[in-house]
């Protein structure tokens, strides 16, 4: 993650459930740097010093404490090649009719990078579709470069 002269490594755990988000910032050694938690009521978050922060939406939690702006709402479709449907996008896509651009929110999204089709597929307004592995994420100076390592799917 860059955001003009600063830049930030580490991992990211999001589990996206109906009723939530919990998302675990992490260090580059895998300790938990901030927890993350989103549900209808607003979004909090807790530092690894136990200080916690609420607002009615991660966008603006985030950018007060972090110092970034987090795309939650568009970022919960992004990972699955998809645009939001809450807003207006532009979609390139590949001669193969996948993704590999979406400009949506003011953020530019391009997919460098997908799973092997023999590894994961999502069923996508009717269609299978290759899960994104490498995505990179840019508004203005902030840059953010997210790597997919797996993807656990639950059923419900």
């Amino acid at each position: 993650m860059k955001g003009g002269k600063e830049s930030f490594s580490g991992g990211v755990q999001w589990r996206h459930t109906g009723g939530g988000d919990e998302i675990l910032l992490l260090s580059p050694l895998g300790q938990a740097l901030a927890q993350i938690q989103l549900n209808p009521d607003g979004a909090s978050l807790t530092t690894s010093e136990h200080q916690s922060y609420y607002a009615a939406d991660v966008e603006s939690l985030t950018e007060q404490v972090l110092g970034w702006h987090l795309p939650l709402v568009g970022l919960q479709y992004w990972v699955q090649g998809a645009n939001s449907p809450a807003t207006g996008a532009e979609m390139d896509m590949d001669s193969d009719g996948q993704v590999v651009a979406i400009r949506q929110d003011g953020w530019n999204i391009d997919y460098a990078n997908y799973f092997p089709a023999s590894e994961t597929y999502v069923a996508q307004a009717g269609a299978q579709t290759m899960r994104p592995r490498l995505l990179l994420l840019k508004r203005g100076d902030l840059q953010i470069k997210l790597v997919i390592d797996r993807w656990n799917s639950v059923g419900h």
